[in-house]
């Protein structure tokens, strides 16, 4: 078989819009300046112009920019990670009031080497951003934190907003796509997120196009709706190096929109589901619809 043949062609519905405006360069310029990372860098995520240059919102990743981990769909760094930073809460605090944003989402790499999983520096975050923007939402995307319940603990009593943790896949293709993590231990973590605090609106995320089929989908929402999850993202699958796991398919826009329709239709309060949604795309209005079906 030819390389020609081995890699699918990217259809016309993935193409991306450059945006490369004043909001966008001075938003990179202060990211360089602060020392922060985001993971609309380091993930490549296809919506960073979108975001940063039109919607003027970003996705901060805390705890460095190396992973312990090494999933097999993701550009993050993989390594030993660099000793904490206990200033980095505040950089990021002071960063959405200069951003003069309404809704933040902080997530973060793993660190399997830290007893507590990061929780605590994801916490003062929180507790940071709270203290200089009071009216800014905060949604955060931890890592499983090692399965530990007391990990999750210290985020929950830092009161986010949305508590989100992307389950990535369907239960089958969980071991050949995710390091580390599992399909249960995921499920479990959002479960108990919402038995800490149900006022909490939990979130997930999984990408497709790694040959999962439309019936595991399927059995993904109702595995997620069986733990109370409230809002769920649906996302095409990108290669982002040659050393990453290939494209099986590309889903069409309206498998896309059928695959909302069913979302709804199993009781999500919201559902982000297209070829170029990721788990933060337009977050603000997935905390806003949350909130108008919890009313």
């Amino acid at each position: 078989m030819s390389k020609q043949q081995e890699y699918l062609r990217k259809p016309d519905w993935l193409k991306i819009k450059l945006n490369t405006n004043e909001n966008y360069t001075s938003l990179k310029k202060m990211m360089r300046e602060k020392n922060l990372h985001t993971v609309c860098e380091e993930a490549k995520c296809p919506n960073i112009h979108e975001c940063w240059a039109v919607r003027k919102t970003a996705t901060f990743m805390i705890l460095g920019e190396t992973c312990t981990r090494a999933c097999r769909f993701c550009a993050v760094n993989t390594g030993l990670p660099n000793e904490l930073d206990w200033k980095e809460p505040e950089r990021v605090a002071d960063s959405v009031a200069q951003m003069g944003l309404n809704h933040v989402v902080i997530t973060m790499v793993a660190r399997d080497d830290l007893k507590d999983g990061g929780a605590t520096v994801m916490a003062e975050t929180i507790k940071a951003i709270r203290r200089k923007n009071p009216f800014c939402s905060i949604e955060v995307l931890p890592s499983d934190l090692g399965g530990v319940k007391e990990n999750l603990q210290i985020i929950m009593d830092a009161k986010p907003d949305i508590l989100n943790h992307n389950i990535e896949t369907v239960r089958r293709l969980t071991k050949r796509v995710r390091a580390r993590a599992t399909y249960e231990r995921s499920l479990e973590f959002l479960r108990r997120a919402k038995e800490m605090n149900a006022d909490i609106p939990t979130k997930s995320s999984i990408m497709i196009g790694l040959g999962e089929t439309k019936e595991e989908i399927i059995e993904t929402m109702d595995d997620l709706r069986a733990n109370d999850v409230d809002i769920m993202t649906i996302g095409q699958y990108l290669q982002p190096t040659k050393k990453h796991l290939q494209v099986q398919k590309y889903w069409h826009p309206d498998e896309f929109a059928e695959l909302k329709q069913i979302a709804m239709s199993k009781g999500f309060s919201h559902c982000e589901s297209g070829p170029l949604v990721r788990s933060s795309y337009h977050a603000d209005e997935q905390v806003k619809a949350a909130n108008v079906k919890a009313t």
